[in-house]
């Protein structure tokens, strides 16, 4: 017998013998739901020898006996006043205990996020992507797909969707291309940093989304509900079905704020910020211009996330302030880093480490985020060192900035296009799904080990365009991508250290060391990243003009 839990208010199973009844009772499920007829296999005891075996052990037992494939919107519903009416929790089965979770997923459906429901099935061992649609249409079979068509569907309109959009229709005119985004506010993140540390203002770094999508692709303002990617579907809230030929994927991650216990209670307030919001970056330069003295924390969580320098971009701004305006040796800098290295690639970090002795800054590696109570102000971490047993530290602080757990989008995590981490499965250099060949994925959302910055969807654009369009022509892919990501590390006002990699940590430079090493701090880099990258985003990389970006074919197919 298998407890397979799907929720605290009931687990499932396959098919149980009498003498399984006792455990289910000492587990401390006080009801049985059978969902299997009789007779439908010969091993299998009968209702009544289970509910005699149940009445015994103190429990109530039902029979809603489904026929296997013939779950109806009906049944699904009489599941669901089972689950409110019976003593909990419930413990259901069938043959395999598919059934039992999928009348638990569609009487669900009108309760539960989509993503919820699917999430919880798959941890329990069921996939429900058979019921998808249902699911989606809150428990009720759809009588009107209303779908509608197109070449190539791209989910999410951040950098890298409208990016890729731009990239194909430059590359083949008259496609029918679909952005699938709800947003109404495009944002350039990678400013948000300058914002904290009070170079840019706030609304330099947002546009409307209607201004940027191409002109002449379509822009469906919904969220993505689910993927049926062997049917060529995506699913959107409401139920409605978007059929695509060719389908490219790059909603960006998902920032976990209530991953940390406490956290969403306090930001914005208690001299807890973040950069990673638009909103938030602004008070970081407040909380920066008014701390006189004290202990500021700068934290970063487990890879990946987004931009792996940014946590301590943070804190090199902020030192800078407080070293020119003379705070400095009255604050105590402290960064507290889930990982054990302060860069991932070792070329950069002699350089970076001059800043941390300038800004005697302490390091603390393996140290996790877990809590945060803002009224008293101090922060909680997990520490986990290498042959160590874990141990929780408490620690007060005046100024919290906080780099959120990072993990793929809901509704990525719990698809057919997902890995076992959640991410979409890509390979690497061609950025085509593994599984199914007419989806690619690019920016923050794919699985490829590279560093996840707009950098490199800046690139992985072009390659994903090419690669389409070679797909379109019947062709093998075009073009390879090398895994290039960019952290520009503002490490002074003034100055940067523009680390620029691909796979396995090799570097990979833009422009030659006499103009720009990337090594060292150097003031061209700081004008590349204040002055010039800005209007490339907007009018060159959004508009699919590929400065520097262009991919080099690599097949003839």
């Amino acid at each position: 017998m298998e407890f397979r839990k799907i929720t605290d208010d009931i687990a499932v199973s396959p098919q149980i013998a009498t003498e399984d009844v006792q455990a289910i009772a000492d587990a401390g499920y006080r009801s049985i739901v059978c969902n299997r007829p009789d007779g439908e296999g010969a091993d299998q005891p009968t209702f009544q020898e289970i509910a005699a075996a149940a009445e015994a052990a103190g429990l109530r037992a039902v029979h809603q006996p489904v026929v296997s494939g013939k779950v109806t919107d009906e049944t699904a519903a009489e599941f669901g006043t089972l689950l409110k009416e019976l003593p909990g929790p419930v413990f259901a089965y069938c043959r395999t205990g598919t059934r039992s979770t999928t009348l638990w997923s569609l009487s669900q459906a009108r309760t539960m996020e989509p993503s919820a429901i699917l999430g919880a099935a798959k941890a329990a061992g069921y996939d429900m992507a058979g019921v998808v649609r249902r699911i989606v249409n809150g428990g009720k079979t759809p009588t009107d797909e209303g779908d509608a068509k197109f070449d190539v569907v791209i989910v999410g309109g951040g950098a890298a969707g409208i990016s890729v959009a731009s990239s194909l229709m430059t590359r083949r005119a008259g496609l029918g291309i679909a952005i699938i985004d709800p947003a109404d506010i495009h944002y350039y993140q990678p400013g948000w940093t300058m914002v904290g540390g009070g170079v840019f203002e706030a609304q330099t770094t947002a546009r409307t989304m209607a201004s940027l999508i191409p002109k002449g692709v379509h822009w469906i303002k919904s969220a993505v509900a689910a993927f049926e990617p062997d049917n060529n579907s995506v699913i959107l809230d409401g139920c409605r079905v978007v059929k695509y030929d060719r389908l490219i994927v790059c909603p960006g991650l998902k920032l976990d704020w209530n991953g940390v216990e406490g956290l969403v209670d306090t930001l914005g307030k208690n001299g807890v910020t973040s950069n990673y919001r638009f909103d938030l970056a602004p008070y970081t330069w407040e909380l920066v211009q008014g701390l006189k003295k004290g202990r500021a924390l700068f934290t970063q969580p487990p890879m990946p996330i987004k931009c792996a320098g940014a946590p301590q971009k943070a804190l090199y701004l902020s030192g800078d302030h407080w070293y020119r305006n003379g705070a400095l040796k009255d604050i105590d800098i402290q960064f507290m880093n889930a990982g054990g290295v302060l860069f991932g690639v070792k070329d950069y970090v002699p350089a970076l480490m001059k800043y941390v002795e300038r800004y005697d800054a302490k390091l603390n590696f393996f140290h996790n985020l877990i809590r945060v109570d803002g009224a008293a102000k101090q922060a909680t971490f997990r520490v986990s060192k290498p042959d160590t047993e874990p141990a929780e530290v408490t620690v007060d602080f005046d100024m919290l900035h906080v780099c959120p757990p990072q993990v793929a989008p809901d509704f990525i995590r719990v698809s057919p296009l997902a890995d076992a981490a959640g991410w979409v499965d890509v390979d690497q250099s061609t950025l085509r799904h593994k599984t199914f060949e007419n989806v690619w994925s690019l920016g923050d959302v794919m699985n490829a080990p590279n560093a996840k910055t707009a950098a490199a969807a800046r690139i992985q654009a072009p390659i994903v365009a090419e690669n389409v369009v070679a797909d379109i022509r019947g062709l093998n892919p075009q073009a390879v991508y090398n895994g290039y990501g960019s952290c520009p590390l503002t490490v002074e006002k003034g100055k940067i250290v523009l680390a620029e990699f691909g796979y396995g940590g090799a570097l990979l430079p833009s422009f030659p060391r006499w103009f720009i090493d990337g090594t060292k701090p150097t003031r061209a880099a700081w004008l590349l990243k204040e002055q010039i990258l800005p209007p490339i985003y907007w009018k060159a990389m959004l508009r699919g003009r590929e400065w520097m970006a262009k991919p080099e074919t690599v097949s003839a197919g």
